[in-house]
């Protein structure tokens, strides 16, 4: 992944990791993250940037303030230069570099506590390529009334309606792309490795089910359609939260 595509990436990751929001795209070049009617984050998307509204209320810039001594001159140029208005300070910030992005989540982390509860790692069961084969809609072992409700939710988000077949996970004799290898395990053949991770451009979304939908988009997804049709199939969403 070239820099544009792992700040799309790691942005998801640490937004849906993190936080249960809806994702509320134009179809063009915006994507907000909203808890009902209120919008936690607003990302626009050009060629050679994203750039990230964040408004900071009375509350959050007092937080803001008694830490701006965490932030680079960067991020301080944009909090003082930015306007207030009404319902806050308007900060359109402009992000090209993976280390802007790393003060950009400090910003959000200030302006929304996380909510999303993280599924028990204790018995997570990880594909070749670091999917959750465990809550795989799949999952031959999954709970059946589980699997009815994330059934409802995948439909939404693949269009699917056929669900049925099982698998046992990748290291198991059950596996569904055994005989028929995956875009995973046929590369990972390919490249003499064992897994995925061994590779120097892992996580590579192209291997993964989720592709497209672990970056930055234009769509509308609603949280529980991201809570089951897509992170389990996103390499480390469940081990970076």
């Amino acid at each position: 992944m070239n820099t544009l595509e792992q700040i799309s990436h790691e942005t998801m990751i640490f937004m849906r990791g993190k936080y249960r929001l809806d994702e509320v795209g134009d179809g063009k070049n915006e994507l907000k993250f909203k808890q009902g009617q209120k919008t936690i984050l607003t990302i626009y998307i050009h060629d050679d940037k994203y750039t990230f509204l964040i408004i900071f209320g009375k509350k959050e810039r007092e937080l803001f303030e008694m830490q701006q001594q965490e932030f680079s001159e960067y991020i301080l140029d944009y909090y003082n230069n930015s306007k207030t208005y009404h319902d806050g300070k308007w900060m359109f910030i402009d992000v090209k570099t993976l280390q802007q992005l790393e003060e950009v989540k400090k910003l959000i982390l200030i302006k929304k506590k996380p909510n999303r509860k993280p599924f028990p790692k204790e018995n997570a069961l990880f594909s070749m390529c670091g999917q959750r084969c465990d809550l795989c809609v799949h999952y031959q072992n999954l709970d059946e009334q589980l699997r009815t409700i994330m059934e409802l939710h995948l439909t939404k988000m693949w269009g699917n309606t056929d669900w049925s077949m099982r698998c046992g996970g990748c290291y198991s004799e059950n596996c569904y792309c055994k005989d028929e290898p995956c875009n995973a395990k046929s590369c990972i053949v390919k490249r003499k490795l064992s897994e995925c991770k061994e590779c120097e451009e892992y996580p590579c979304i192209k291997a993964t089910s989720a592709d497209y939908r672990s970056m930055i988009h234009t769509e509308v997804h609603y949280a529980d359609e991201i809570t089951w049709g897509i992170l389990p199939y996103v390499p480390n969403q469940y081990e970076n939260v």
